[in-house]
């Protein structure tokens, strides 16, 4: 059980010891005089040293903007009046681009830097800004170890500023921050990682200015522009790979920096399940918990739901109630009008699941007001969400979020919304489904269904935003002749979850009839109730603690009463062949047959589909590649199911185990697939028509789908998994040995017959062979520095590993085979061939010096 005491964390983070000079008590009397005058300020008095009077600082010729911190600008500096009621608070500051220079890979709105600070009184007439971190806690201030973890977080300062004056009351306090906000600092502006990825260096303060600071209740904003010294890094623009030879360059920057008070009193957080999908804060250290120890937990993020006062009892009733605050989604104005509509429908699409949750109107999607309708409103303001639309060839889009690190609270979501998504969305469409539907068999989609493809992806990333991480084992929930009924498919869709990468219902046949609400994701069982457990107010239960035990029986309940309600970590536990992208259903051998033989009717098409007029064939060949594209993804579902760990969390009120091998039956199959479909040539990708057309070569398209089977079966991670299961269950397991054996009699059946070998299966022979070469060498974990962090590579075995005895073995047993074959052979190029793959063997088993 995870357990935390949030009063200690906000202890830990920000108790300051203050140094004082003699009489002072570090921050002036409300409503007294003020240290260091003769009068109070604002009377005409003239501090010897140290602050001056109030109106000799913030003279008449000031503008100030008003709110969280009176922000003040005279005599061209920049001053912060901050409240004493304001010190020590907890501030989180974010930092986006306003705007960016083109081909650099960084775009308007992306996030550069996030922090949390605190202004604090400092020794004499100091104000620090500090940086905060709420990794470590000890929850018993009284005996435990709080203390010794309090002597041991100081935090450290990042800046110190002079008091310049006393506020007109003597409760705050002016501090000059000009040079901070006009020139450069890894707190306010870009993160050293960030300037690191894109090549940034020294900023030019004769270039760099800033714009506005606009302050509000709870914010302040700050706009710049900076100039920097760039030099190109070694993987291209916006790669971030180390620093290249390339001249150096200046680059200008709109960049906004906003400072967002967090709450006086943290949001109750709810501890991460790792049955349920949600991005959590880091991992916090608890030193009081455990008394033979530490615990490390997470909170999950979510946004603040709670019912209004008079609507309490209501909920707790059951009905349906509007939150005191409503989670609202800005789209940019400067979006394509004619998709505006589509990216709201996939933003109200998640309303249905906020009513599992006792909300009603939760959440809502509205178009941004423009400069004219609202000229305090920015899109880069961190009160708002948004959809932020960029002019961008990436095919992508994505959906973080920005929370409080002490309790998870979701502050705001900026879903990055790149223009050139759209072709990455019908590419999948027309490879998917142009078998089925009529609507994909073109390489022009209608604007309709455009638009129901971004609504698709809209839900998808808002999804991200409200707190959920991809849930890649939803599909494998679903029997995969499911996917063919089409009353099952429609009224229930191809997954239980949007946050899958199960894209659209490829198992779908011609004469299934299926239509678009079958192919199509949808907010499902799983999304409902993930946001159910996520955000169901508890007030009955006053801590996270508290909670721990309803959720568990909560989670124990619903998972065991409906098993589509399984969440599938295929990021966090890579290995698990039900947790996989791209894929479908609960088998992967009968979903890629079906989903093969929709590749085989539409290749024939793609001529046809893709003929524009005035136009060459690009297109073309763009399709071709998309269709043995989708061919590969199949071959990885399918070879992931040899060697497959398959994990099911679970807490000890639940039986049976949570690791499990896959069995030996499912990876027999998927071997067989794989000879059938891969290994025999699989020549339908040959399409002569288009080859002409396009130049594609049919030989390497096959060789690389053919190495992926190979390198897919035969690597050190999947014999390791097989030798880990021999041992422990002898029994059931498919060994390594029969593996290794079945793929070699496959690749090699030409060996007993002595027939000719052709081009294809030459490549594909040599490909085993050079893979089981390479298997043999048993190569120790080099020691990789990658911006400053070591990291272990290794691309063979241990040293004890029985794994390259396994190969060695294989690969003496094929020398003879191919020994006793090649005299029998007639064809000269299968024997040149023979005679090769014997020498190629020699040198694996027994290397030149």
């Amino acid at each position: 059980m995870h357990k935390v005491f949030i009063g200690a964390i906000a202890l830990l983070t920000t108790a300051t010891v203050v140094a004082q000079r003699p009489g002072q008590s570090g921050r002036p009397p409300a409503g007294g005089a003020a240290p260091d005058t003769a009068k109070g300020p604002g009377m005409g008095a003239r501090p010897t040293s140290g602050p001056k009077a109030y109106r000799d600082v913030i003279t008449a010729k000031a503008k100030t903007s008003k709110g969280m911190f009176d922000v003040h600008f005279v005599d061209n500096k920049y001053y912060f009046e901050i409240p004493g009621s304001l010190l020590g608070r907890e501030i989180l500051t974010v930092a986006r681009l306003g705007k960016a220079p083109t081909g650099l890979g960084s775009y308007a709105g992306d996030a550069i830097n996030q922090r949390t600070i605190a202004f604090d009184k400092g020794p004499g007439d100091k104000i620090f800004l500090k940086l905060l971190s709420f990794i470590e806690t000890g929850r018993d201030s009284t005996e435990g170890m709080y203390k010794s973890v309090l002597n041991s977080n100081v935090q450290p300062i990042a800046a110190a500023f002079d008091v310049k004056a006393f506020g007109r009351d003597s409760s705050s306090y002016v501090i000059d921050v000009t040079d901070f906000i006009t020139g450069d600092n890894d707190v306010f502006f870009f993160s050293a990682g960030s300037k690191r990825s894109i090549g940034l260096s020294n900023v030019f303060a004769d270039r760099s200015f800033v714009i506005s600071t606009k302050s509000f209740p709870t914010n302040i904003e700050i706009k710049t522009q900076k100039t920097y010294n760039r030099t190109p890094t070694t993987s291209g623009a916006g790669g971030g790979g180390m620093m290249g030879g390339g001249s150096s360059q200046p680059v200008t920057y709109e960049l906004n920096t906003s400072l967002v008070l967090l709450p006086k009193v943290p949001m109750k957080p709810r501890y991460f399940d790792d049955r349920v999908g949600y991005f959590t804060t880091q991992s916090i250290t608890d030193f009081d918990i455990n008394p033979h120890g530490i615990e490390r937990f997470r909170y999950i993020a979510r946004y603040r739901l709670e019912p209004r006062d008079e609507d309490v009892e209501k909920y707790k009733r059951g009905e349906l109630v509007e939150p005191k605050k409503q989670i609202v989604y800005y789209i940019d104005p400067t979006t394509p009008k004619k998709w505006i509509p589509y990216l709201i429908a996939g933003v109200n699409d998640w309303q249905a699941a906020f009513e599992k949750a006792g909300f009603k109107n939760a959440i809502v999607g509205k178009v941004a007001p423009t400069y004219e309708q609202d000229s305090t409103f920015s899109l880069e303001d961190a009160r708002h969400s948004a959809i932020v639309y960029k002019p961008s060839d990436i095919p992508n889009a994505s959906g973080p979020n920005i929370h409080d690190p002490r309790s998870g609270e979701i502050i705001e979501s900026h879903v990055n919304w790149y223009h050139n998504v759209m072709s990455l969305v019908r590419n999948w469409y027309i490879v998917q489904t142009g078998a089925v539907d009529p609507a994909a068999q073109t390489i022009n989609l209608s604007d309709e269904l455009m638009g129901q493809l971004i609504r698709f992806v809209s839900s998808h990333e808002i999804g991200h935003t409200l707190g959920l991480r991809h849930n890649f084992g939803s599909s494998s929930t679903v029997p995969v002749e499911n996917l063919r009924n089409k009353a099952w498919v429609e009224a229930n869709g191809h997954t239980p979850s949007i946050m899958d990468y199960a894209r659209f219902n490829y198992v779908a046949q011609p004469e299934d009839k299926i239509s678009q609400v079958g192919l199509f994701p949808r907010i499902g069982d799983y999304d409902k109730w993930a946001i159910e457990w996520g955000y169901r107010w508890l007030p009955d239960q006053k801590t996270a603690d508290d909670e721990v035990a309803v959720l568990n029986q909560r989670v124990i309940k619903e998972l065991t009463a409906n098993k589509r309600l399984w969440w599938g970590d295929g990021e966090g536990n890579r290995g698990d062949p039900r947790s996989q992208t791209e894929d479908l259903g609960d088998n992967s051998m009968k979903a890629s047959s079906y989903g093969l033989k929709n590749l085989k009717r539409i290749i024939v098409k793609l001529p046809e589909w893709t003929k524009q007029p005035n136009k060459d064939y690009t297109e073309l060949a763009e399709m071709y590649s998309q269709v043995t594209s989708q061919f590969g993804r199949y071959i990885g579902h399918v070879t992931n199911n040899v060697g497959g760990i398959e994990r099911t969390p679970k807490r000890v009120e639940q039986a049976g185990p949570v690791y499990g091998f896959t069995a030996k039956a499912t990876q027999k199959e998927a071997v067989q697939w794989v000879k059938d479909n891969v290994f025999t040539t699989p020549t339908w990708v040959i399409q002569e028509n288009v080859t002409a057309l396009t130049n594609q070569t049919p030989l390497t398209v096959i060789g690389g789908l053919q190495e992926r089977a190979i390198s897919g079966l035969v690597n050190v991670s999947t014999i390791n998994n097989l030798l880990r299961f021999e041992s422990e269950s002898p029994a059931t397991a498919y060994t390594a040995t029969e593996l290794l054996t079945d793929v070699r009699k496959s690749v090699f059946s030409e060996l007993a017959t002595r027939k000719a070998t052709d081009a294809y299966r030459r490549q594909l022979q040599k490909s085993l062979v050079n893979k089981l070469a390479d298997l043999v060498k048993v190569t120790p974990p080099q020691q990789v520095n990658l911006g400053g962090s070591f990291i272990s590579l290794s691309s063979g075995f241990d040293k004890k590993s029985d794994g390259p005895s396994l190969i060695k073995a294989q690969l003496r047993t094929l020398a003879a085979e191919i020994k006793a074959a090649t005299p029998l052979v007639t064809d000269a190029a299968t024997k040149n061939h023979l005679l090769d793959l014997q020498d190629r063997i020699k040198e694996a088993l027994e290397p030149s010096k």
